[in-house]
Parts: structure tokens; C-alpha cells; sequence
């Protein structure tokens, strides 16, 4: 299929490319790495007058730490974060995220920025992003602001971001000694599969070995990604064990709200939702508690 013509810009700067974008107003689309854009374009799902690439923006392609802040460019590929030795080793579920995505070349493509605009309920970023207490910053030519990640999703496709506003960077804290955390999909195939259920935990413990904090947060279950409170509420100042995670894992199920499809019914969603929260759980745990092993 051919693409549908439109005018191509490619700005070097983030300054010219909110400049464009505010100028251009709902005629232009961003492409990053384009896995979905140019596939919707193709299909004459989307025919954007203009297209402002974010390609030659080299400050949005960087991983820096600092301050206890670790802060990844939107245009960080799949590829970039499944490669990183950081990351592996301080947000091994957005490791684990990442490396799960697509095949090897939808991971040198996609970037972590596109894959929280387009907003489908299913993707594998979100959830360790939001597990890990994740925010994302836009910025326009007036300004910029920040959001927590878990408010900015409204419905599948449907985000906070404004059409003039530009996914610039993703913020997590450098988590904390005694904390661990873990990512989980389940598919029918190993490989190039979207999800039909996915899991993020991240547990945080006190020096006497009870959790001081958690997260839970479920993909593909609702419109959009979710915290299991129920599970979270369960595992709060308790000493993790096999039975606790169990109970978390029947609490995550019950705050889900999954549909039947032709790929799976909810009640299959559910059941597996309880599967693999505990065992992201019990991942999490054993990370917060030891070296951690990927």
C-alpha cells in the first residue's frame, strides 16, 4: 500500500518542533518510530497534511541519571531500553517490558514515547512504567508540564496530551535499596503477540522485611492500564509469603474488568490475571531480597 501524500518536516531542535506543531495545529501528526502512524497512514486510517518527524531531535534519544531521577527520551527505542545495562539492572520490569515488545524490528523502531501516545490498552510499557511510579513530560512552545503516567491515559488511543504538546521524556525515580519489581505478559504465541493479559509489580521493603510499599497494575483487563488497589491494600505492612501473594493475586482479579473476544474470554483474562500477579509478585520479591536475576 502507498502512503497518502503529505509535506514532511523534520525540525533539529525540540524548540523548532513545538514552534511546527503549534503552528501546524491538528494538520500535523509526530512520527517517532512510526510502527503505528505510517501502518495507519497505509491503511488510509490517517491522512495527516503534515508530518513532523522527531528523528533528528538528539536530546530525545538520551538515558540520563541524576539527582535519583532516571529520565529516558521519548524517542528511546524498545531496542535502546531492552539493551541498556542501567536499566536492566535498576527497572528490570521495564526491561522486561521492553524486550517483550513486537519482534527485533519493531524494538529498533518503536520508542517509548510513541508506545504511551497511542494508548493501546494491551501495550507493554505502560504497566512497569506506572508500577514503578512513572511520569511523562510535554511540552509545547508556552511551556511544560508533568503528569503521573496512571492519569495519562483516558481510553484506548485516548490520552492528556494535547494536539500541540509533545511527549518529550519519561521520569522515574531511581528506586530505592530492598525494592523490586517485575513484568509479565501472557499471549497465545512466545513471539510477536500482543497481550492477552499483562502484570507489572514492584514491592519496596521495610528493613524488618515487611512491604513498605507496592504497586500492581494490570494490562489489557480495562480500557486502560489499572492498579489493582485491592491487591495493593492486601500486600501493605504485611510479610510477603507464598500465601499473601495468593490472596493479592485473587484481589487483583477481582479489580479487573476484562471483556470476551475471539482471543479469549473474561473469564480467562481474569483467571490469568490472578495467575500472573502472583508470580510477578513473587519475581518482585525475590529481586527486593536478592541480586537481581533477568
Amino acid at each position: 500500500m502507498i502512503l497518502p501524500k503529505f509535506d514532511f518536516f523534520e525540525p533539529g531542535s525540540l524548540e523548532e518542533a513545538c514552534d511546527l506543531l503549534g503552528q501546524l495545529g491538528s494538520g500535523g501528526r509526530l512520527l517517532a518510530g512510526g510502527t503505528d502512524l505510517l501502518v495507519n497512514m497505509k491503511k488510509r486510517l490517517l491522512s495527516p497534511r503534515n508530518v513532523i518527524s522527531l528523528g533528528a531531535i538528539d536530546e530525545m534519544k538520551k538515558i540520563d541519571i541524576s539527582n535519583g531521577t532516571i529520565r529516558i527520551g521519548a524517542c528511546v527505542t524498545a531496542g535502546d531500553l531492552a539493551a541498556s545495562a542501567t536499566l536492566t539492572q535498576l527497572l528490570p520490569s521495564l526491561w522486561e517490558g521492553a524486550s517483550s515488545l513486537g519482534s527485533p524490528l519493531i524494538r529498533n523502531l518503536a520508542t517509548i514515547g510513541g508506545n504511551l501516545v497511542t494508548a493501546r490498552p494491551a501495550a507493554d510499557l505502560p504497566p512497569p512504567l506506572i508500577a514503578c511510579g512513572a511520569s511523562v513530560v510535554l511540552k509545547k512552545n508556552s511551556g511544560e508540564r508533568s503528569l503521573a503516567l496512571e492519569s495519562f491515559f483516558r481510553g484506548p488511543g485516548e490520552t492528556l496530551r494535547k494536539e500541540d504538546e509533545i511527549v518529550t521524556s519519561v521520569l522515574v525515580e531511581k528506586p530505592p535499596p530492598n525494592s523490586g519489581a517485575a513484568y509479565i505478559k501472557l499471549g497465545l504465541r512466545n513471539a510477536l503477540e500482543i497481550s492477552l493479559v499483562n502484570v507489572a509489580a514492584c514491592i519496596s521493603l521495610n528493613p524488618g522485611g515487611t512491604i513498605q510499599k507496592s504497586r500492581v497494575v494490570l494490562g489489557a483487563v480495562s480500557p486502560t492500564p489499572i492498579r489493582a488497589l485491592s491487591a495493593e491494600k492486601t500486600l501493605s505492612g504485611e510479610k510477603p509469603s507464598e500465601s499473601l501473594f495468593l490472596e493479592a493475586a485473587r484481589n487483583a482479579a477481582r479489580d479487573c474488568n476484562p471483556i470476551d473476544d475471539y482471543r479469549g474470554s473474561a473469564e480467562y483474562r481474569r483467571e490469568m490475571v490472578k495467575v500472573l500477579t502472583r508470580r510477578a509478585l513473587k519475581r518482585a520479591f525475590e529481586r527486593a531480597t536478592g541480586p537481581r536475576s533477568l
